[in-house]
Order: C-alpha cells, then structure tokens, then sequence
C-alpha cells in the first residue's frame, strides 16, 4: 500500500484483501448475475438500458448559477468526520451529492432503489449474504485519476479511523472483501439478517486514495477533499458562503442516473445568523430558493415586490413522503426527564390548538406518529398479532391506547384553558413523586424543582419554546429557554450536551439502518450519534432488528409499526406539527421539471433559464 495509508490495519479483512491485491486476482467464480439495479422490496422501476429518472428532463440546458441560502454556519469542509460543522452541498440529500459519490446512486421515484453509478453493475443474491460491485472503467477524480478497488478499501478503512460512528458500524459487519475480477469488489456478510446493509454499501461516499493525508483529514478546518461528483470545491469564505464549480470533464455526465442533473456550471450556498436577514436577503434577490417552514410567514410575507412582478414564483409542492417527526427532544440522560411518566405529562401540556391558530394561522395538523401519513403508521389502527409476536416480552412497556389504535397526542384548546388536561398532567407527576409547593413542582424525594433548560438557535424554535414554557409555569414547571449561536448548538447536540432542544426526524417510505443511530440502545452514550433522546428501549431494539430482517413488504409495514407504537409509548419527544405540502418560493428564472419526484422538490434537476 502506499505510504499515506493509515499505518494500522483495523479489521481482518482488510488484511487478507491487502494480501489479496499484492499476489493478484483471487480464484473466486465470476459473478453469475450482474444487474444495473437493485430494490429494498420488489424490483426497480425502471429497466436496464433506461435513458432518465422521470422527474429530471434530459433536455434542460446547462449555465447559470443556483444559490442556496441556509441558517446557521460552517467551519470544515470534512462532512464525514464529527469535528466541526461542514456546509450544505457537498454530499447532500437535497441541494444534491455535488462533490463526494458513491457506487450507485437513489432513484426518488421509488421507496427504496438504487442504481449504478461509480459501478457498471452490481450482483445481490436472493438471501444478501454478498454483495458485488464492477467499478465503472470510466470513472474520474475531478483531477483525472481513475476511480478503484484500492480507493474504495482506502475509503473502507479511512473512514473506520476517522469518520463518523455510523461508517465503522457498517464496515464491522463485512467479514471478508473478494476481488473476483478487474476493478471488481465483494462484500462477504456473516448473513442476511440486515437485509439493508448492502444498500448502504452501495451509497457510501469513494475518496481518492491518492489525493488524502489521513492525519489532515481527521482536523477540521478548510481541508478541501476531491472527489469523483460533477463539482469542485471553488471559493470559500469559512462560515459565510462556499462556491462550487461544475467540472467540464465530468466523468458521469452520459449517465442515465445524471441526465437532466446538475445544470448549473456553478451553486453558491450563503449562510445566515437569524431567519429575518436572511428573508430579507432573498426578498433583495440574494439567494434564489427559499423553502418556508411558517405558514404565517408563507400566509403573509410573501406579496414583496419581486412575487408582484412575477420574478419569484411560489408552490405548495406536494410529496408522498411519510411526514416524519418535529418535536421537543427529551434528553432521558438527564434526571428529570429519566421517568416517562415525566415525559408523558409535560407533553401533554403543549397547547398544539392555542398555537396553530395564534402563531401559524391554523395552517399545520398535529404530527402524532414517526411515519404519519403513510402505511408504516400505527395512528388509529389496533396492533395486528404479528405485531404483538415482535413485541411479546414488552408489551407492558406499549401504551395500551397505542397498542389499541386509540391514541392521539394532546393537543389543548384554542383558548389555551384545558383544565382537564393540566388535572390530567398533575396527576401523572404525582404518580412521578412531584407535588406543587408554593407555586412549584417539587419532587418530594429529593426536594429538587422540576425545571430544566430549553435549548435554542433561532427566533423560531425560541417563539415555540417561550410559548411552551408558559404553559408549564402554569403548573410550577420552571423552564429556561437559553438561545446559542449555531456552532455552538451543534457540538452541544453532538455531544448531548443537552436537557431540551427541538429536532426532526425526517422518514422514507423504506426506513431502514437509520433508526439504529437514531434510537437504539446502544447508541445511547456514543457522542455522535443521533440517539439525542437517550432512548434505551429493548421492544424499539426488537422492532428495528425485524425491520431490517424483513423480506416482504408486509412483514416490513408490520415491523414498523411496531417500531411507531415503540417510540410513541416511550414519550421520548413533545410532537409538534406538520404542514400540508412543501412551501418553496424561487426566482422565476431557476425551471423545474413538470413532474414532481414523489420525495417532493430535487433542486438538483433545476435550470436556470432566462
């Protein structure tokens, strides 16, 4: 191996692969079924020999250039390391995987399927005990050095030093790596019990084995890394705004997976301190895309010159995708929030009603599942008997109006005076140990007030949780709300460094490893992780276990909602609200497609036209 690689050999199969690649090709049969696709459940949409994804038009026109703007800030370039916060566009869900690429890339037409990108074709078995990747002949660093076996095990163990947590859980499941043939990986798997570990094999980002020192890519700071993706790194003004540039030679370019993308020759994202310059910045044309989360604001603030004169133009764009989860997270770490019967009460005290109608002009519904909106939702539908099968040895941790379909969140009223609900709340912190003395919540063990602080980094999340605090003071529940600059907020969640704060969990129609960092027990006390809430629940183990074992759509849905009716009954969150469709305000001048992808708006198949 070349001298920059990591001195250390981490795993055993990195070693027997090291020797592999000295003494040459193994020995191993060719690969019997190369496909140009694979799917989570079923089969891909679109058939070998397809000339686009529906939703991107191959005949959009390249120049121009698309700037984004985003609260907060950035100080490193590096997004696969936990030091430091890098920006938005590098590798990026929405704005696109500009920079950094994988071996196959996502279609947004369907639940869950990927389809070859770095690699030509790829050969997954039936029980995915395997996985087989033929890197692409074609494919190109931005600086011209072909993209290989040997980068794609550098990234392997670059990664398992450095990166985040989540990459050497991944590669600890591989027991062993084959070279069957020329520019040929597999992925051996112990078994196929997590029937999604090759997918996410398949989209983890390949770096340049030649272009990286390990020691500088471990520091956060302005180390630019290259990658294989259709842009460069360009200007960079740290923390403020970051310049790509699209690469003329871009290797991928004729794909399939790429026609109709990345139009612009150049994408600027600018960062704002708080949400009110930052409107006013777009209002003066200074970014080109502003996606609204205030109803009040898209109600009202949206009739400024520029929408008059039609050179921006607004969409309430609509998706099929699950709604996800916005609410205030609970850190269970900490002792006030370590009973749930602590938690179940104070949620219950969000006057959802009062809120809605004075501060968002009854615009939002009231989100009361991690997957509404969808079939893998367990809202208002009784526990099915395999359901039960799965969470059998702890049923008793299940709210038995969850297990019965019967529960929604509490949600007060509009005058903001339930006073059945707050009865309701001092009762369940009387079960707790707390009782009111002058005027406070006291927990009558420790003689300790039931207060706690309430983290926030932006006018909005500050509106929701003064609003919140109120209401808990009526109770004697003493809530401080502290404001922190970006930065700042970050590390502290990282580290969970925390007792409340205000998170979303975003969800697919085909939700999958993600919800081990996000929830399992074993992520509790792992800084990095996003296990803020501290959840440590053996029924939200036993359902990710058989979500991720499933092999029809049915045994998935029904693990699912087992793993919805977990984390619901746990009260790890204080639900807030969801809109109805996707509110984007653009300039008139960036197009899109006539068909919308059914994840809602890709930036990455816009134009600029003229």
């Amino acid at each position: 191996m070349k001298s920059h690689y990591v001195p250390v050999i981490l795993y055993p199969f990195l070693r027997m692969i090291c020797t592999c690649a000295i003494l040459g090709y193994s020995t191993y049969a060719a690969v019997s079924a190369p496909v140009h696709a694979i799917s989570m459940h079923g089969t891909p949409q679109y058939e070998a020999g397809f000339s686009n994804f529906g939703y991107a038009n191959p005949m959009a026109p390249s120049g121009g250039t698309m700037t984004y703007g985003y609260l907060g800030s950035f100080d490193s370039l590096n997004p696969f390391i936990l030091k430091g916060v890098a920006p938005r566009g590098l590798r990026d869900g929405v704005i696109g995987n500009n920079v950094f690429e994988s071996l196959m890339a996502r279609s947004h037409d369907e639940a869950f399927s990927l389809y070859g990108l770095l690699a030509e074709w790829v050969d997954l078995p039936e029980d995915r005990s395997s996985i087989t990747f033929k890197i692409n002949n074609t494919a190109r660093f931005s600086d011209g050095h072909p993209v290989t076996v040997e980068d794609v095990l550098f990234t392997i163990e670059l990664l398992s030093s450095h990166g985040r947590p989540n990459y050497k859980r991944m590669f600890k499941q591989i027991i062993s790596i084959e070279q069957p043939g020329p520019n040929q990986i597999k992925f051996n798997f112990k078994d196929g019990t997590d029937r999604e570990l090759p997918f996410l094999l398949a989209m983890f980002p390949i770096l340049p084995a030649h272009a990286i020192q390990p020691e500088l890519f471990a520091k956060s700071g302005d180390y630019a890394l290259i990658g294989s993706g259709p842009y460069t790194i360009g200007k960079v003004d740290l923390g403020q705004q970051l310049e790509l540039n699209k690469n003329p030679d871009y290797w991928g370019r004729d794909l399939a997976v790429n026609a109709g993308f990345h139009n612009f020759d150049s994408i600027k994202i600018s960062y704002y301190r708080d949400h009110g310059p930052m409107f006013e910045a777009f209002k003066k044309g200074l970014y080109d895309l502003n996606v609204e989360s205030d109803p009040g604001r898209w109600k009202e603030r949206y009739d400024f010159s520029a929408v008059k004169s039609g050179k921006v133009t607004l969409e309430a764009v609509l998706n099929g995708l699950p709604k996800g989860m916005n609410g205030f997270v609970f850190n269970t770490r900490r002792e006030v929030f370590s009973d749930v019967r602590v938690r179940k009460a104070l949620a219950s005290l969000l006057n959802f009603k009062w809120i809605n109608k004075n501060l968002y002009h009854g615009q939002y519904s009231r989100t009361g599942s991690y997957f509404q909106g969808s079939e893998l939702s367990a809202l208002g539908i009784p526990a099915s008997e395999p359901e039960k099968n799965i969470l059998q040895d702890h049923l008793e941790t299940i709210d038995p109006a969850v297990l019965e379909g019967k529960y929604s969140p509490v949600s007060g009223s509009t005058k903001g005076d339930d006073r059945a609900t707050f009865r309701d709340a001092i009762a369940l912190l009387k079960q707790a140990g707390y009782e009111i003395s002058d005027a406070k919540m006291i927990n009558l063990k420790s003689g300790r007030e039931l207060a706690f602080e309430f983290m926030v980094t932006n006018k909005d999340q500050e509106r929701l949780a003064l609003a919140f605090s109120r209401t808990l003071a009526r109770i004697g529940v003493a809530v401080e709300v502290r404001s922190v600059e970006s930065t700042q907020f970050w590390e502290r969640r990282k580290t969970m460094d925390f007792e409340m704060l205000q998170m979303s969990w975003s969800a697919s129609l085909s939700p999958g490893t993600e919800q081990n960092s996000r929830w399992r027990s074993n992520r509790r006390d792992i800084d990095g992780w996003f296990n803020q809430a501290g959840a440590a629940n053996p029924a939200i183990d036993k359902s990710i276990d058989a979500m991720l074992a499933a092999r029809t759509r049915e045994d998935f849905v029904t693990a699912t909602r087992a793993l919805d009716r977990s984390l619901i009954s746990g009260y790890y969150v204080v639900p807030l609200f969801h809109g109805p469709a996707q509110w984007i305000a653009r300039k008139s001048s960036i197009k899109s497609p006539d068909k919308t992808s059914l994840y809602g708006y890709r930036p990455s198949t816009w134009w600029y036209q003229p």
